[in-house]
């Protein structure tokens, strides 16, 4: 899990940092989905999330990639990318869930600062990275970005959505919901758990996350406790709910009221691409994802 070559040297950091989980396989999809063209100049998923996490205030972007497809992120990174945006790279060795992947990033974070962390598939919106940004610079709790539920599904294809429990502005549990569909009847889980039909304004979890250095060995113990014998993976929704357990860390719920145009399946291009033009046509984003003028 070693950092491959950045491009921070000399830049200093006055906002906290984003680490992106690029280094999935993307099976569903079928390529390489963290660079979807859904903006309107062909830009990628990951190239929407930079600039929009950029404008909230983050100044540093940690890839987490992959030996097979992380040469690809980049170069795509290289050209597309402002040279006053800090970037780094770290390479997730086994792919053996979010947790490790976090950890990968590490030795690149700054251990005393509050950092966050994103999917490199979903696209979250600038409400989303606005709120995060405020509430890593101004509380001491770890902290989630909800979505209601019917704004995290595009398309018709089964997707896995974390349904969240919330007491008092904080998280409680997460519940794992899978193959939810939107139905004649409403959005549907076929998973066997109930209720079948779930509430359109159920709160989510995308898997956006705000995390306070105390997280650090919390994710060690994490990976190191896991029994890969029995599953392949650890992942950041399991931990939290260890850690707020076992260790009482609290994790307030930022909501928004935007739409999380997430990319899963191919099919989901044409309408995520159609969502950001509606988002541009709205002035919610700009024209190009690096536009120099916002």
């Amino acid at each position: 899990m070693r950092a491959v070559r950045d491009r921070v040297y000399g830049v200093t950091m006055t906002g906290p940092t984003l680490v992106i989980l690029a280094a999935g396989r993307a099976r569903r999809y079928g390529g390489l989905k963290q660079l979807a063209p859904i903006g309107r100049h062909g830009e990628g998923v990951i190239d929407l999330t930079a600039a929009d996490a950029m404008r909230a205030g983050f100044s540093h972007i940690v890839m987490v990639v992959n030996r097979d497809t992380g040469p690809t992120i980049q170069e795509h990174i290289a050209v597309n990318w402002p040279e006053h945006l800090a970037v780094s790279y770290v390479y997730q060795e086994q792919l053996r869930g979010t947790v490790d992947a976090v950890l990968a990033a590490r030795s690149v974070v700054d251990p005393e600062r509050p950092f966050a962390v994103s999917n490199a598939d979903d696209l979250y919106g600038p409400d989303a990275f606005g709120q995060l940004v405020a509430h890593l610079s101004s509380s001491p709790n770890s902290c989630l970005v909800a979505y209601e539920l019917e704004n995290s599904l595009i398309g018709d294809l089964p997707v896995s959505r974390g349904v969240c429990a919330v007491a008092d502005g904080r998280l409680v549990n997460i519940t794992e919901r899978r193959n939810v569909t939107f139905t004649p009847n409403g959005f549907a889980a076929d998973d066997g758990l109930r209720p079948t039909i779930l509430n359109d304004d159920l709160l989510v979890s995308m898997n956006l996350w705000g995390f306070q250095p105390e997280v650090w060995p919390l994710l060690q113990r994490a990976l190191e406790e896991h029994d890969f014998a029995e599953n392949d993976e650890v992942l950041l929704p399991t931990f939290v709910a260890d850690a707020m357990r076992r260790d009482a860390v609290i994790f307030d719920v930022l909501t928004t009221a935007a739409r999380c145009i997430g990319v899963t399946h191919a099919n989901d291009l044409p309408l995520a691409q159609f969502l950001v033009r509606q988002e541009i046509k709205h002035g919610q984003r700009p024209q190009r994802a690096f536009d120099p003028q916002n």
